[in-house]
């Protein structure tokens, strides 16, 4: 009888592991690694990296080795090939190790004397060369603090998962926290104050807040200085890590690559990861998968438009923080005017102030009107109910003249309503007008139609995708 091979053996083997391990797992910790021998009973598998190898003998050690003396005996054995990157080699270095137990392997301790002077230490690269620097700056913003932030149904969950990990930094299930939303809901203000409070409740830890472009600029200017592993260890060092924008690292191998390794290190130690996005990591393409799964393993929390009872607590925070006086019903106005986000809630008032303080007009309804009028005008361009027909039957790829039809075709009543609903969300029209646009409809059909579209947007991740693709359309035309 035939011997089987190595590659059968753990052919095998995996059958059985993949039983007993998720799918996403399996594909994760199982899938990248490699039979490359197999010697008097002692089998050698490749794994891709020292990280690698310490996770599978923390995690699956007894279930690999199961699984081998069910092929090979009770006698069986197992031993890794690791595969290290190390500088000056055109080619990875392989060292083999026998399992057993993760103290076979550490890793050399770092120094990190932040300062150029001397050339074996590790260049920071948030130091201007030529200067010298004992501590790293943070790079936060000292006015987004928690004490600024506004609490909302809008953001309560982004905000409490925040705040404790502010308390116990890489101590609680939050790591990596993952804060996603559209641009201008506070994204940026909340990983700042929670920066700032763990500033304030561990003034040991290392803090630091980089965007995403940034990060990738620094890594782009180490490979360039043949400085990577400098570059490397400099992150590896940082106790709490705030990456905003992840989603600039789209599409960009190498600092994917980079930043894998960095968020590996960070996690594996306890130190805590804060990671801001303008999507759900299940909606970010062009992101290794490998990273996306990562990402998954704290907390994602979104951040959603503020209702109108935060944006009035918002506003009416400004303007006491400022110190000014405005009639409540003006406040009220704006409120009601704004609804998209933060940043143009404010920018309406910072107008608004503006336009009283240079024209030397006191602060009314009516003044606010004819500001409103011309900023609402400035950063949302007025779309025609025809137009935005136009948008989401082209989307749909449906003629408009069988959306305005009678038909109770499924993705033809669903076109319909999304017309209605952008309608309703992006005009002044009538409910009556919007509804005689849409083939003759009355007021109560356009209603069910933006009620059914809220209810399919929070329980249909599809028709959300919908909902945003079309959104952008829209706002980008």
């Amino acid at each position: 009888m035939q011997e089987k091979s190595y590659q059968e053996i753990w052919n095998n083997c995996l059958k059985v592991i993949s039983d007993n391990v998720s799918v996403q797992n399996f594909k994760t910790w199982f899938k990248p690694i490699k039979a490359v021998a197999l010697n008097e009973k002692i089998l050698t598998i490749q794994v891709p990296s020292q990280f690698f190898y310490e996770w599978l003998e923390k995690n699956y050690i007894t279930l690999i080795k199961k699984t081998i003396k069910r092929e090979l005996g009770k006698d069986a054995k197992l031993e890794y090939n690791i595969l290290l990157d190390t500088p000056g080699t055109k080619k990875p270095y392989i060292t083999k190790i026998p399992s057993s137990g993760q103290a076979t392997v550490t890793n050399n301790p770092v120094s990190m004397p932040m300062d150029m002077g001397s050339g074996s230490s590790i260049r920071n690269p948030f130091i201007i060369p030529g200067l010298q620097k004992i501590n790293i700056n943070p790079q936060l913003n000292e006015s987004y603090t928690f004490e600024a932030y506004v609490e909302g149904e809008c953001n309560r969950l982004a905000r409490s998962a925040g705040f404790a990990v502010s308390q116990n930094p890489g101590g609680t299930s939050f790591n990596p926290l993952f804060i996603y939303g559209s641009g201008g809901l506070g994204k940026t203000h909340l990983a700042n104050a929670i920066g700032i409070e763990v500033k304030n409740n561990h003034p040991d830890k290392t803090v630091l807040y980089v965007s995403a472009d940034k990060f990738q600029t620094q890594f782009v200017d180490a490979i360039m200085d043949n400085k990577k592993n400098d570059f490397v260890h400099f992150y590896q060092s940082i106790d709490v890590l705030i990456i905003d924008d992840v989603q600039f690292l789209c599409g960009k191998e190498k600092t994917q690559d980079v930043f894998f390794h960095i968020f590996n290190h960070l996690h594996q130690n306890k130190k805590q990861l804060i990671l801001t996005s303008d999507k759900a990591p299940v909606d970010i393409v062009g992101m290794e998968q490998r990273l996306l799964s990562r990402f998954k393993w704290g907390l994602s929390a979104d951040l959603q438009s503020p209702e109108l009872e935060t944006r009035l607590a918002i506003l009416m925070k400004k303007i006491k923080k400022d110190g000014i006086d405005i009639p409540y019903e003006v406040v009220e106005y704006i409120a009601y005017s704004i609804t998209s986000n933060v940043r143009e809630l404010e920018g309406a008032l910072i107008s608004l102030l503006a336009q009283s303080s240079l024209n030397k007009k006191e602060i009314t309804i009516d003044l606010a009107k004819n500001m409103l009028d011309k900023f609402v005008r400035n950063t949302v361009r007025e779309v025609s109910i025809d137009f935005i027909q136009k948008v989401v039957c082209d989307y749909f790829d449906i003629p408009i003249e069988i959306m305005k039809s009678k038909t109770r075709k499924r993705e033809i009543v669903q076109c319909r309503q999304l017309a209605m609903y952008f309608s309703k969300q992006m005009t002044k029209s009538s409910l009556a007008m919007i509804g005689k646009h849409c083939g003759n409809k009355d007021h109560a059909t356009v209603l069910h139609a933006c009620k059914t579209v809220n209810n399919l947007a929070d329980t249909d991740k599809r028709f959300k995708g919908y909902i945003a693709d079309i959104q952008k359309k829209l706002t980008l035309s």
